[in-house]
This record gives C-alpha cells, sequence and structure tokens, in this order.
C-alpha cells in the first residue's frame, strides 16, 4: 500500500489496522539530543484515546506507547524512532456482518474495488486508530516547535449547528468543556444536541480550529509547496476531513480587494498587519501572524440506522451497524488536527534551513 508515508525532512510512516495486535509509526528526521519519553506521548495519546468521555466510541484502549528505537539514555540519537501501541479491546465480531455488505459512508465498497480484498473488522486501516501514529509523532513534533516558541492548539469550533463565539481561547477554556469546545453555553446546547442524535441513532459533524502562534514569517515553498497547501493536505489527509479553510477560508470570495487584504504597518520596529483574513500565509508563506485552520469533519457514517446498501455480490440489501462507534469524530479529533498541523510546520522550518546562503555560513562557519 502507497501513501502511508507523509514528511520530506521530518518524516513519519503509520502502520497497522485497528483489529491487529498493534499499530504505530516510524518517525525519520527527528534531531538528537531531544528530551523524550513514553510518558510525553501519553500526555497527547490520552487526548484522542477511546472511551473517555459519553460522546465517544466505548472500545476502551489504554493507548500506552511503546518507544522501541532512536532513543538513548532518555534522548533522541538522530535515528529513526519506532513506536507502538498495542491493540488491547477489539470485538471483530461486532463486524461479521458487514463482512460481505457495504457499509454507507465508510471506504469498504473503494477497498475491494481497488484491492480486491479488505479486512472489514473495523475498516483496517481507514479506522480512525490509524491516527494513533500520528499524534504520536506529532507530540515530538510539538516539543521541538515549543522549544522554538511556537504554539499550536487546536480547539472544537462548531458542533452541528452550535459554535463558539469570540477568536481568543485558552486551555482553560477549552479543557473545561467534554467536547473541547470553548464556549459554556454552546458546549451545552451541543451536548444535548448529541444526545437527541444518540437517541435518535444517529450521528453529528462538526469544525476544528487549529491556531498557531509564534511562527516567524517566511516558512513554505512559494510553488507546489505552499505552507497553506501542505496544511491543507495534511488536514485532508485525516479521515472524515471534507473541507479545509485558512484564515477567512471560503468568505473570501465575497469579499472585494480593499475588505481582503491585511494591511501592514510598523510597530516597534517590527512589520505588522491590522487584520488577519489571510490567515497568516501569503504568497505560500508564512507572514508571522498567527495561522489559522479549520478542518470540517463529516458526521461518523457508522449509525445504527437501517440504512440501503448493496453486497459484495451485488445485491440490494439493508444494513444496521451494530458495535462500538463515536456519536462524533470532532473532539477526538482535536488532537489529531494539532498534530498534523505541528508535524507539516517541522517539517517546512527544517526546509527553510537552505533558503538562504547565510543560514549555512551561519551554521557551519563558527
Amino acid at each position: 500500500m502507497a501513501g502511508s508515508i507523509f514528511g520530506k525532512n521530518f518524516s513519519i510512516s503509520t502502520w497497522g489496522e485497528s483489529h491487529g495486535k498493534a499499530i504505530g509509526v516510524v518517525i525519520d528526521g527527528v534531531p538528537a539530543g531531544l528530551p523524550l519519553s513514553e510518558e510525553d506521548l501519553a500526555i497527547y495519546l490520552n487526548r484522542r484515546r477511546p472511551g473517555s468521555n459519553a460522546y465517544g466510541t466505548k472500545r476502551n484502549e489504554a493507548d500506552a506507547p511503546e518507544i522501541l528505537s532512536g532513543i538513548f539514555e532518555g534522548k533522541t540519537t538522530g535515528t529513526p524512532i519506532s513506536i507502538m501501541i498495542r491493540n488491547t479491546s477489539q470485538i471483530s465480531r461486532d463486524y461479521s456482518n458487514i463482512a460481505s455488505v457495504y457499509r454507507p459512508g465508510h471506504a469498504d465498497y473503494t477497498f475491494d474495488e481497488k484491492y480486491g480484498f479488505r479486512d472489514y473488522r473495523g475498516g483496517g486501516r481507514s479506522s480512525g486508530r490509524e491516527t494513533i501514529g500520528r499524534v504520536a509523532a506529532g507530540a515530538i513534533a510539538c516539543k521541538i516547535l515549543k522549544e522554538l516558541g511556537i504554539g499550536v492548539t487546536a480547539f472544537v469550533r462548531a458542533i452541528g449547528p452550535y459554535t463558539a463565539k469570540g477568536d481568543v481561547f485558552t486551555q482553560e477554556h477549552i479543557n473545561a468543556s467534554p467536547l473541547y469546545l470553548p464556549d459554556e453555553e454552546a458546549s451545552a446546547q451541543a451536548e444535548n444536541y448529541l444526545k437527541e442524535c444518540m437517541a435518535n441513532k444517529n450521528s453529528s459533524g462538526g469544525i476544528v480550529e487549529c491556531i498557531v502562534t509564534g511562527m516567524p514569517a517566511g516558512i513554505g515553498e512559494p510553488v507546489f509547496d505552499k505552507l497553506d497547501a501542505r496544511l491543507a493536505y495534511a488536514l485532508m489527509s485525516i479521515g472524515a476531513v471534507k473541507a479545509v479553510e485558512i484564515g477567512d477560508g471560503v468568505a473570501v470570495s465575497q469579499y472585494v480587494g480593499s475588505e481582503n487584504n491585511d494591511c501592514f504597518y510598523m510597530n516597534d520596529g517590527v512589520i505588522e498587519k491590522k487584520t488577519n483574513h489571510s490567515g497568516g500565509i501569503l504568497g505560500g508563506m508564512s507572514d508571522g501572524s498567527n495561522i489559522i485552520l479549520r478542518a470540517h469533519f463529516k458526521p461518523t457514517p457508522s449509525i445504527a440506522q437501517s440504512q440501503n446498501t448493496v453486497t459484495n455480490t451485488h445485491e440490494d440489501t439493508t444494513i444496521e451497524i451494530h458495535g462500538r462507534h463515536d456519536p462524533i469524530i470532532v473532539p477526538r479529533a482535536v488532537v489529531v488536527v494539532e498534530s498534523m498541523a505541528a508535524i507539516t510546520i517541522l517539517d517546512l522550518l527544517i526546509e527553510n534551513m537552505s533558503s538562504r546562503v547565510s543560514y549555512l555560513n551561519e551554521f557551519y562557519q563558527k
């Protein structure tokens, strides 16, 4: 299977299936000398761990990371880091009724068409558990970015029709909501909405917003590897993401130029912008202001309502999907969005080190 590797300078290769023995990631390009422990990874993995609240799957996994390589005496060695997380709570019989039936909204049909074979236990590589490897890698990327003064923070902007108001949220506000939706009123409304969805054997979509602070200007390559293009690619690779916005996103199509342009001004010798409609990116490169991203997630396709579908022998039938499924993907996806943004930004930061001769001289001619 091609397409399981992401990144060029800081690259990750995820492996494993939802109902296999384990799942994990190999990370290449981690600089030597970074203090790193399994506890550092667990902080991030616990945020996407199943069974953590009433609005997630009841599959209860410890998601305990095991670092297999690339660490010596508590620090990275510069060699590939391999991380494994064992699957311990599979109930494969929950999926026996869909072995020959294509679930609406899932990759069952397309997998069969591509490979002539599929792992029907939980979706195999298409399962949300694949994101464990991304989050483990994201924990490392975030730790490196923090040393550079760059912060990556994501939260739930909206669930169904309920949207968090405002633009400035602390981590305390985000963590105060079981849905990571940092608006007390909207969070309460969204909880009631999700309970109604669950009672109706239904699910909901939503939006995750991510803000990157402390970014220097000039990160990103101006043509095919634009920062916004790479970020959109990264977020669209997350299962269930159907749209990505940067800055004001789709709203800019309704603006005139004088409304959309972010005017510059000097502030104590520093170039700044009066507005940030661009979301911190101009011409594919960071402009020094906050980077603002939004990922739109579709509703969880596994619902217990009766749905029309077909079998792999091309017969019409109906299906009711049983098992342990999230009524909404969005809260557990917050840390996945954070991780993919961090991996992308770190990858391009490393690439930027060769963009000027002066950078090479500064490093090598000490």
